[in-house]
């Protein structure tokens, strides 16, 4: 088995093995993973942090031994929290990474970095708060960033930055947490799921006080909710059909 570590920015991780496949996710700076499949040019991979796979490009990661991918798993992730930063290598030059990148790797990449960071677990009330970090952020098929992020990449950096692991797609993070009956039941930083009209879910939002939800939908936006779904005031219609609610923590 192989392993590796995210020395760049952002890179794609990838459907098939090829830079035209669809873009499934990013893996952001500092994450490590294993890899599953190694070919001349591409390599499939299984981040740690959500078991999610993919491939990426070989000239884009850092190959490490299983000591140091293990190493890494042990440790609580610490985590840039301004929107952009950079860190820099031994020459001064610079690398930009995005909010929710991974810093616990700098001694190994030999980089440095001086800005602010975020560790460990923090109260449900502050969701809302790093949720708001992203408002305005584009819609991107498989993005994880404040320049390019989707519904449940949305909701995975959000969780992240307070210290907690939900899996990456809108229908995993389905499976998680406990399910609620209704609206009135839940709590600002709960997850509200929708699905499509052959019933699958394909949306994720996160709940915000008052009837209000805060989601990935062109762009990180915040709607009213309510029992049907997602009412969208300019467009004076619902968007997204209500599935479920679920407390996660």
């Amino acid at each position: 088995m192989q392993y590796g570590i995210c020395n760049l920015s952002i890179i794609p991780l990838r459907f098939e093995p090829a830079d035209p496949s669809e873009l499934v996710s990013q893996v952001l700076y500092g994450e490590h993973f294993k890899v599953l499949e190694q070919r001349k040019q591409w390599s499939k991979i299984r981040l740690a942090f959500d078991k999610y796979e993919g491939w990426i490009d070989n000239k884009q990661f850092l190959e490490v031994d299983e000591l140091t991918y293990n190493n890494l798993q042990t440790k609580t992730p610490i985590l840039s929290s301004d929107l952009v930063e950079f860190v820099f290598d031994e020459q001064q030059q610079l690398y930009p990474i995005s909010l929710g990148s991974t810093l616990n790797p700098l001694d190994i990449l030999k980089h440095n970095f001086e800005g602010k960071t975020i560790s460990g677990i923090k109260p449900k009330s502050e969701i809302i708060t790093a949720a708001f970090n992203y408002l305005n952020a584009p819609y991107l098929w498989g993005g994880k960033t404040p320049f390019g992020i989707d519904c449940s990449g949305f909701t995975q950096m959000v969780y992240k930055l307070n210290g907690y692991k939900i899996l990456r797609d809108a229908s995993q993070q389905a499976t998680q947490g406990e399910a609620l009956s209704f609206i009135e039941e839940s709590e600002p930083g709960d997850l509200a799921f929708f699905d499509n009209a052959e019933g699958n879910i394909t949306h994720v939002g996160i709940i915000m006080k008052d009837n209000y939800i805060i989601h990935a939908h062109g762009k990180v936006r915040i709607d009213r909710l309510d029992h049907s779904g997602i009412y969208n005031a300019e467009k004076r219609t619902h968007t997204h059909k209500l599935r479920v609610i679920k407390k996660i923590i």
